[in-house]
């Protein structure tokens, strides 16, 4: 009976192996076709923070009548990127600002989907961002 309880054990294990296996094999399958849905879910993070800024933006221009280019003038704090140890994906700036227009713009610092593209988006004083490179 001993031997019996061996036997149904290893089993147990071998039909564990397979099945993880079967596993790893479709999720290599799956993976290629949830990469662009991985880049999606990612750059909602750019779009929320181009509307920080601009949300920042347009208050500094309530208060001095001009956009400025110098972040540190904002109430905007960009959140560290992966590479600075934090979570965000983009780092952030301001391309341009005058009385009547800004631009600023998020870059990935990391490739989403390996293909060597990195996804850009803009934000201008409209308010709308707008994806420049997909990724």
């Amino acid at each position: 009976m001993h031997l019996w309880k061996r036997r149904v054990i290893s089993l147990n294990l071998q039909e564990t192996l397979i099945v993880l296996a079967i596993i790893g094999i479709l999720l290599l399958l799956a993976l290629p076709n949830l990469m662009p849905l991985i880049s999606k879910a990612k750059s909602i993070e750019a779009q929320t923070q181009l509307k920080a800024l601009y949300n920042s933006q347009t208050t500094y221009r309530y208060m001095y009548s001009k956009y400025t280019a110098d972040v540190n003038e904002l109430d905007f704090v960009a959140p560290k990127t992966v590479k600075e140890n934090g979570t965000a994906n983009y780092r952030y700036e301001i391309v341009s600002a005058d009385n009547a227009s800004f631009k600023a713009r998020a870059e990935a610092v990391t490739d989403f989907d390996g293909d060597g593209i990195l996804n850009v988006w803009e934000i201008d004083e409209n308010g709308n961002p707008k994806q420049l490179i997909k990724d």
